[in-house]
């Protein structure tokens, strides 16, 4: 490293030139904190890629934007395709290109990322993979498809590098990245002042995720079970967080002017301190149930996909529950409720039980715990910056 290394371009011979890829909100905040280790390693070390508002804000070269990929399910990715495939033809035009980088890194995203990562070893870019592929969920077999493409692979629990035993592939176990952000910086009655939220009232938040086919599937659901609740209590707020990839316009449209409802932008606050200001949660599955789970607030979770996408995943996942808390938990902590079930009558008894039964509610809390307990200790994305270190070094 040179004593100006800070101050090389990525067209500079010393410069190293990485491109990272994902098309998650929560990849985009795990990406952010992997260029943000790594730049305290190697100042010079260049990323470029697709992302989102936090990876941009660490320093990375946006090239296609995170939330233009973000869908779910078989239908959902049909309708963006022509995005979808403009966005892997650029992409793998570089990894071909005079230009090309010296890795890959690819954050979750599987179904887009491991075609690249097939891409990208033809090419001879070596491939470090954080965050595992779900194979422990569905398609097994997965795995020695993965290790023919990806040279390093960061698996964030515990129980995955056993599945790529004897495989030629670096698996090494990083701990979860939520440990490296997870605080709480404002008490609950701090955080309700900040945001005009009744000091007095009991608060339901109401989590929508962080992409539109979510929103598309599940936000009327959310609002339904809002009106369902009020119209049985008469001392409840709502708070709606809305994280970078959304349009806040858009989302606070969907509520009557009547509920009585705050939004907050999560690029502005911090998502512990609004899960740990509510006193129960309606969830989406995904990451954000294990950020709730952190926070130690009771919750419930709904699914809902479009009814082909739903018909073909539930001949294809084989495990017993579909919420990441519960997954990590090993066990039904929270309630799920999936597709047809997943109605405002459902979610909102849930939540009037989690609110009027503190047994309930303590007993909610306790599984909870356990999630943290397994998700592992902090220091995820100095680990993940150290195999990237390793692999540029190669």
């Amino acid at each position: 490293m040179t004593p100006h290394s800070s101050l090389l371009t990525p067209h500079d011979d010393q410069c190293r030139k990485v491109l990272i890829v994902t098309g998650e909100a929560s990849g985009d905040l795990h990406g952010a904190r992997l260029i943000r280790a790594m730049r305290e390693r190697r100042p010079e070390v260049h990323f470029q890629g697709v992302g989102g508002q936090r990876m941009a804000a660490a320093g990375c070269e946006i090239l296609i934007r995170g939330e233009d990929l973000a869908v779910v399910g078989l239908v959902e990715v049909l309708s963006h395709f022509p995005t979808i495939w403009r966005a892997f033809q650029s992409l793998k035009k570089r990894l071909y290109g005079p230009d090309r980088p010296d890795a890959l890194v690819l954050i979750d995203f599987p179904d887009f990322n491991l075609r690249l990562a097939k891409v990208a070893k033809r090419a001879g870019v070596p491939v470090l993979y954080y965050v595992s592929p779900q194979v422990w969920a569905w398609r097994r077999g997965r795995v020695k498809k993965i290790a023919a493409v990806v040279d390093s692979l960061a698996a964030i629990f515990p129980f995955e590098p056993e599945l790529y035993r004897g495989l030629d592939i670096d698996v090494e176990y990083v701990g979860h990245p939520l440990l490296d952000e997870f605080a709480i910086g404002m008490q609950r009655a701090e955080f309700r002042a900040a945001h005009d939220v009744p000091l007095e009232r009991t608060v339901v938040g109401l989590f929508p995720g962080s992409r539109a086919s979510e929103l598309h599937y599940m936000l009327d659901t959310l609002v339904a079970t809002a009106h369902t609740l009020c119209a049985r209590r008469d001392n409840l707020h709502f708070l709606v967080p809305i994280a970078p990839s959304l349009a806040a316009a858009a989302i606070a449209s969907r509520f009557a002017v009547e509920l009585p409802v705050t939004f907050v932008e999560t690029a502005d606050a911090n998502i512990y301190d609004l899960a740990n200001a509510c006193d129960a949660v309606v969830s989406v599955s995904g990451t954000v149930t294990l950020q709730v789970a952190l926070a130690g607030v009771p919750m419930t979770i709904l699914y809902k996909v479009a009814p082909l996408t739903y018909a073909i995943g539930k001949r294809l996942i084989k495990i017993e529950h579909i919420g990441l808390a519960n997954i990590v938990a090993g066990q039904g902590v929270v309630r799920e409720f999936i597709q047809q079930e997943a109605t405002a009558e459902n979610l909102a008894k849930e939540i009037e039980r989690i609110i009027s039964d503190p047994e309930y509610a303590h007993k909610i809390r306790a599984g909870l715990s356990v999630v943290r307990e397994k998700l592992g200790e902090p220091g995820c994305a100095a680990r993940v910056a150290a195999m990237l270190d390793s692999l540029l070094s190669r």
